[in-house]
């Protein structure tokens, strides 16, 4: 898909990134989303500027459905691409299955 041009936004393999950085569109997306504000998400990220904070959150709300299909087929990417702990790891997911359990019969 091709994306609208913004001096804020790049397209590098494949990836919504900050211009001149390696910071993902979707990072600062979803600090967005759960509220925080672009000073708080520049303080998690020290190499963007407020200004790349706030141009990114234009390009959001500029482009919102565009970003969301975007952000959609990046986590169906993640999760095609990364097995299940209960595949990779059938022993971690096992003990943490055990865990939880013991934790929930504790509440009762």
């Amino acid at each position: 898909m091709v994306y609208p041009a913004s001096p804020y936004i790049e397209e590098r393999d494949g990836a919504l990134r900050i211009a001149g950085t390696r910071v993902s569109l979707a990072s600062i997306v979803v600090g967005f989303q759960e509220g925080e504000s672009p000073e708080q998400i520049v303080t998690s990220f020290p190499t963007l500027t407020l200004a790349q904070a706030y141009g990114a959150i234009a390009y959001y709300l500029e482009n919102e459905k565009a970003i969301k299909e975007y952000l959609s087929e990046v986590q169906r990417e993640f999760e095609r691409s990364v097995p299940p702990l209960s595949q990779s790891n059938p022993e971690l997911f096992a003990r943490l299955q055990a865990a939880r359990e013991k934790m929930a019969s504790k509440r009762r």
